[in-house]
C-alpha cells in the first residue's frame, strides 16, 4: 500500500478520519491524497435554485467562502502530515461525493481509499444516500470505513 486516498467530509468524523489515514501512512509509508468535496447538500449555502430570493453574486461569494474554508481545512491536515514526513497533495472540488472519491482513486491509481460513515441505515440510507456505501461497491481499490461512536 502505497498511495492512500482521503475523503474528508464536513462532520464530526473528519478528525477521526484524518488521524486514521495518518497512522495508515506512517506505519505503511504510503502518500496520501486529502480530498474535500463541496457539496449543495451539505453546505446549504452552496444551493442555487433561479426561484430563490438569492442573486448570482451572493451564491458566487458563499461560494468562495465556502471553497476557501474547505481549502483551509485541506491546508491544515497536510500541514500535520507534511510534518509527519507523509507526502500529501490535497484536491477540493464540487460534485457528487462518491463518485468524485472514485473517480480520483481511479486516476491517482489509489491503493486505498479512507471515507467516514455517519452511521445511517435503513430507509435513512435509502432515501439520503450514503458515500461510504457508494464508494465501497464502485471503488476500484480496497476502501476502510470509519465508523464514528
Amino acid at each position: 500500500m502505497k498511495k492512500i486516498l482521503v475523503a474528508l467530509d464536513y462532520g464530526d468524523t473528519c478528525n477521526s478520519v484524518f488521524n486514521q489515514a495518518l497512522e495508515l501512512a506512517r506505519s505503511t509509508e504510503a502518500s496520501l491524497h486529502l480530498l474535500r468535496v463541496l457539496t449543495p447538500e451539505n453546505d446549504a449555502s452552496l444551493a442555487f435554485s433561479p426561484y430563490s430570493d438569492k442573486d448570482w453574486d451572493t451564491y458566487a461569494e458563499q461560494y468562495r467562502v465556502a471553497e476557501t474554508a474547505g481549502l483551509k481545512l485541506l491546508e491544515g491536515f497536510a500541514d500535520k502530515a507534511k510534518a509527519a514526513g507523509i507526502e500529501t497533495e490535497l484536491t477540493q472540488a464540487m460534485g457528487n461525493p462518491g463518485a468524485i472519491i472514485c473517480q480520483l482513486a481511479k486516476t491517482w491509481a489509489a491503493d486505498l481509499i479512507v471515507v467516514g460513515s455517519r452511521g445511517r441505515t435503513g430507509l435513512s440510507e435509502m432515501l439520503l444516500g450514503s458515500v461510504s456505501n457508494y464508494v465501497v461497491h464502485h471503488a476500484p481499490c480496497s476502501v476502510f470505513v470509519f465508523h464514528s461512536r
